[in-house]
């Protein structure tokens, strides 16, 4: 048995959060490496011994040891975090400081103090939320390109510049300077939103549907709203979202392992704890003047949680919604979801005209659901050979083996409906 991405994902985090408190931030590749270091170990060991019962704790174990290793081999020649310094002289005060940094309820804020660190106002926005994916998501390159729509060669260089930026902006963020907070705190939400995005309907190569992200997400959401200065009516609204949308995850596959659509889900298996708990954050989210796009978003998911089928769904409040978000945070793929509702209201004819209405068209070539869109509606206008072309495009863009059988059965149902056609 192989360990889950999602163990590594999770302990990587939380490892170098830790280490980097005791290292500093200016020694982030040596923490990043004695967290590799950890987990090269493990797939050597458990391969012959198998996972060990508390995998969390093994790794832990595992990274302490190397670390105090390091602190020892580079205690003369490096200077690590001011507050440490005189902790890292001895051996019995450099074991005791290393045990310290990994205690759960420092390992929890030192999360905190590693997102807000990477939302340094010297980097550009999208270089934070790439700090945070990487550092604190454990995203690997290729899925921050995907989050992000852009090419390998451009994110592994940009990622590279923000982490020299980071390594010279000096200790940790200290989570409890409000005047710098406020300012670091949409970077950090968004990046958070991404996570949770890439889970639910990513562009990994291995799966569609990535419900460990999802949940990490939440987890790492939690952590914001749980700290008093982060607890503000967009962070409720943003963690309303992930719960509404992430009710849905028991549907989003079928018995056969098959993507199904949110038109086609079985809503009976929608968890219904979540929806009430996306609810309580989202009645919690309706405070004071502000308006952000988690707060539309996770509305419009409330509006679908309400509906018992496609059909009875409020899709006039829906376009409303969705008229709201582009006001507040337009772009073409915000333009694209209106343009499926506004077909579910007026019919196909509408929507494809809605998405003919799309600027920056090109930002959606390489969008399969975009493709995917324009079919469905085809289809439903009675157009099947232009449906079957548009799910053709989609599948070629497919990102994993899921989508792909998705398109390919919306490619056959075309031709069986050209055939019904034809005969």
């Amino acid at each position: 048995m192989e360990p889950s991405d999602h163990l590594f994902r999770h302990e990587a985090g939380r490892m170098v959060a830790a280490l980097t408190r005791v290292f500093g931030l200016h020694n982030l590749e040596l923490a990043e490496d004695v967290v590799q270091d950890a987990f090269c170990r493990a797939l050597e060991v458990w391969k012959l011994r198998g996972i060990p019962e508390n995998p969390s704790a093994w790794l832990t174990t595992t990274a302490k040891r190397r670390a105090i290793d390091v602190l020892r081999r580079e205690r003369t020649a490096r200077t690590f975090a001011p507050e440490y310094g005189r902790l890292l002289q001895t051996e019995w005060t450099l074991a005791n400081a290393v045990q310290e940094v990994f205690d759960w309820t420092d390992v929890r804020d030192d999360r905190l103090r590693m997102m807000f660190s990477c939302c340094c106002v010297d980097q550009p926005e999208a270089a934070q939320v790439m700090l945070v994916l990487s550092l604190v998501g454990g995203f690997g390159v290729r899925e921050i390109a995907a989050a992000f729509v852009s090419s390998l060669t451009a994110v592994e260089k940009r990622l590279n510049r923000a982490k020299h930026t980071l390594k010279d902006s000096g200790p940790l963020f200290d989570i409890a300077d409000a005047d710098d907070f406020a300012a670091r705190l949409p970077s950090v939400q968004r990046a958070l939103y991404l996570i949770f995005s890439e889970g639910y309907h990513g562009a990994s190569a291995q799966a569609a549907v990535r419900a460990d992200l999802c949940y990490e997400a939440i987890r790492l959401t939690r952590l914001l709203a749980n700290h008093r200065l982060a607890a503000t009516p967009s962070t409720h609204a943003l963690l309303a979202l992930m719960y509404l949308d992430a009710a849905r995850l028991p549907s989003r596959l079928d018995a056969s392992g098959n993507l199904t659509s949110l038109f086609d889900q079985d809503r009976s298996r929608w968890n219904g704890r979540m929806i009430e708990e996306g609810r309580e954050w989202l009645e919690r989210s309706a405070t004071g003047q502000q308006m952000s796009r988690y707060h539309v978003e996770a509305a419009i998911a409330d509006v679908h949680s309400r509906a018992p089928n496609v059909d009875e769904t409020d899709w006039c409040a829906i376009v409303a919604l969705y008229d709201t978000l582009m006001t507040i945070d337009p772009s073409p793929i915000v333009a694209l979801n209106r343009a499926i509702a506004i077909a579910q209201r007026d019919g196909p004819a509408k929507g494809l005209a809605a998405i003919e209405a799309i600027g920056e068209p090109k930002r959606l070539d390489a969008y399969p659901f975009y493709h995917a869109a324009r079919g469905e509606l085809e289809l439903r206008r009675g157009d099947p050979v232009a449906a079957r072309a548009h799910f053709e495009a989609a599948m070629s863009l497919a990102r994993n083996s899921e989508e792909r059988r998705f398109y390919s059965r919306r490619v056959r149902q075309s031709c069986v409906t050209l055939s019904g056609v034809g005969g």
